[in-house]
């Protein structure tokens, strides 16, 4: 196992790219940032991270099928949804298409405790 995660990014807003990626500087190899879905499966193959931080809302795709592409295409990459979006439902939406993890944007801090978490579980 690597010593450290290796995360690639899927979120539209630069801002949040960017307050992620120092969030997780100290305990994550951040190895790519994107801003649409559809680029997540070349990328992915490109840079192999072994998590995908991956947001809702994106441009062209929804995030929720670009989880299912992942996780069917490469079971095994982690998939952590990180979403504005707080209800229950969402978030069992998410685990239904395959995302190991679900984080609050609002709770962004619980992000590098939730990479390693599913970063530790067996393939």
């Amino acid at each position: 196992m690597q010593a450290r995660p290796r995360v690639l990014l899927v979120d539209d807003h630069p801002g949040i790219v960017q307050a992620l990626s120092r969030v997780l500087a100290p305990a994550c190899d951040v190895v790519g940032a994107i801003a649409d879905g559809r680029e997540v499966h070349d990328a992915a193959a490109r840079l192999h991270p072994v998590v995908i931080v991956l947001d809702l809302n994106l441009p062209n795709v929804s995030g929720l099928d670009v989880c299912r592409q992942v996780t069917r295409n490469n079971p095994l990459a982690k998939v952590i949804v990180i979403t504005a979006m707080a209800d229950d439902a969402v978030r069992d939406e998410a685990l239904a298409a395959g995302a190991s993890g679900f984080v609050h944007k609002s709770a962004a801090n619980d992000l590098i405790a939730t990479i390693q978490r599913v970063w530790a579980e067996p393939a």
